[in-house]
């Protein structure tokens, strides 16, 4: 990793680019640069601001056919976590924020989100379907320690029997395993770990304020042994970062029981292309241009293809010999394991919390 003085550790996006609902754009001027360079003064406050909001749904319905979701929840919007690849990063332009630090530093907290799940469950008009808690962002980021809110939630989905999924990449999920284990008995959860590389060094740069490896694998073998099922998302492999990991990879998360593995391939859509290309020149000069060039080449000559079917595992011949190493290190680490699906069948007996006699 380079040096770089101005180089802000702790936070993975390196600047806040201009939203682009504004009308008006913001930028230092060189004047101002300097005169917090000799008052020692930070050019922009680095502290995570919370926002309480109050909205009026919080279960949301996916469309898109490659996420493998039909329902998603999230307790929080921007994510702390700081991971400089996040496709989430957009939306929060959505809210007036920036894609850049905003998405990191300005976290939105729902604080209704118990009360809105519970209404929309205990509907008349709802069918179970599986919902997924962190669709967009982290469920189990740093300030759910405190606010408890995921764990709130995932009481309320074991009040209704209700199926629900989680993906994490934070060891925090480990608080809630008395919660998940009795989810677990009647087939209600699943759990999907974000592991992206092995090495601690990478975590430290592309995700910042994540889980360790080491905790992550510990969470892997914790959550496996409760009966809790768990399987593992390699997300995303970046060429010349964490590409020459995927065997070593797969191996040691099946060690640990995990019981399957995914992946998807980078790609940088929307705000992310300049924050993630501003992001590896500082970080990363040395190998900056070969990383940002192998991944147009994934995606046709650009950092990002939005087209479904191929915008998560690209095309090309990187992404081929991607898609062989997963099929080997599957065949070879993870023969005859699969996740079981979530038992849909037992809600409707507890619509109102309770368990119908007749």
């Amino acid at each position: 990793m380079s040096n770089n003085k101005d180089f802000i550790y702790g936070r993975g996006a390196q600047l806040n680019v201009s939203n682009r609902f504004d009308a008006h754009n913001h930028e230092f001027r060189n004047d101002f640069l300097n005169h917090c360079a000799n008052e020692g003064d930070e050019v922009q406050n680095s502290k995570t601001v919370l926002i309480d909001t109050f909205p009026k749904t919080i279960v949301n319905k996916v469309n898109s056919p490659d996420v493998g979701m039909g329902f998603s929840l999230n307790p929080y919007q921007g994510c702390e976590h700081g991971c400089i690849y996040c496709y989430a990063r957009n939306s929060h332009e959505y809210w007036g924020y920036s894609a850049g630090l905003d998405f990191e530093q300005k976290i939105l907290v729902k604080r209704n989100a118990v009360e809105l799940l519970e209404k929309k469950i205990s509907s008349k008009k709802w069918e179970a379907m599986p919902i997924v808690l962190s669709g967009n962002t982290d469920c189990y980021q740093p300030v759910e320690k405190k606010l408890k809110i995921t764990r709130q939630l995932l009481q309320t989905f074991l009040k209704y029997k209700h199926p629900v999924g989680i993906i994490t990449k934070n060891a925090l999920v480990q608080r809630d395993i008395d919660i998940l284990k009795d989810l677990a008995v009647d087939n209600l959860v699943n759990v999907s770990l974000s592991v992206t590389s092995l090495e601690e060094e990478t975590r430290r740069i592309l995700e910042p304020r994540t889980a360790s490896i080491k905790k992550r694998l510990e969470t892997i073998e914790k959550l496996s042994v409760a009966g809790i099922p768990v399987s593992v998302m390699m997300a995303p492999i970046i060429p010349s970062i964490n590409s020459h990991e995927i065997m070593p990879l797969v191996k040691a998360v099946a060690e640990r029981g995990a019981l399957g593995v995914g992946y998807t391939i980078v790609r940088l859509n929307g705000a992310i292309g300049g924050i993630f290309t501003d992001w590896i020149k500082k970080a990363m000069p040395d190998r900056a241009d070969k990383v940002l060039h192998q991944i147009e080449s994934v995606h046709g000559g650009s950092l990002n293809d939005s087209r479904f079917g191929t915008r998560m595992k690209g095309e090309g011949e990187f992404a081929s010999q991607v898609a062989q190493q997963f099929k080997i290190a599957k065949a070879k680490y993870l023969k005859r394991r699969e996740r079981p699906v979530l038992n849909c069948d037992l809600h409707e007996q507890f619509k109102d919390g309770q368990m119908k006699l007749f």
